[in-house]
């Protein structure tokens, strides 16, 4: 089933919805008498969206790796092409400068509900420490 959804995504992608095909389109969740014109809308896609469907014959630690090459080149290149760089990024700073605070408290460092954290970062600290 999860291999069918991914090749039909990659197929509307590629094809699309027209507005004529979505209005003659019965649609079982939308109320009756909702206007056809206003679920026509919501319903139309524009094709010939590229993308790519990459196909594995196994999961091994090479072509695991390759596939994270590849992505890693794509970052690079479309940088390139956009005239930024792709890896200076002012977020990953922050994160490197927050995970000061968080390495010791994972290492079983000090109370994680204390610690200056918000509640969502404190409650993962937790449960990572059991």
């Amino acid at each position: 089933m999860l291999l069918a959804n991914g090749l039909a995504q990659a197929q509307a992608l590629m094809t699309g919805k027209p507005a004529d095909e979505a209005r003659l389109e019965r649609v079982p969740t939308a109320a009756p008498g909702f206007d056809a014109d206003v679920l026509a809308r919501h319903r139309t896609f524009p094709g010939n969206r590229p993308s790519s469907t990459l196909v594995l014959d196994a999961l091994t630690p090479r072509a695991l790796g390759s596939l994270l090459a590849l992505y890693e080149h794509r970052v690079f290149v479309s940088g390139a092409l956009w005239g930024i760089n792709s890896f200076d990024q002012w977020g990953v700073e922050l994160g490197k400068a927050l995970s000061a605070r968080v390495l010791p408290l994972l290492e079983g460092a000090g109370d994680p509900g204390s610690a200056g954290l918000d509640p969502s970062t404190a409650a993962l600290v937790a449960r990572l420490r059991r």
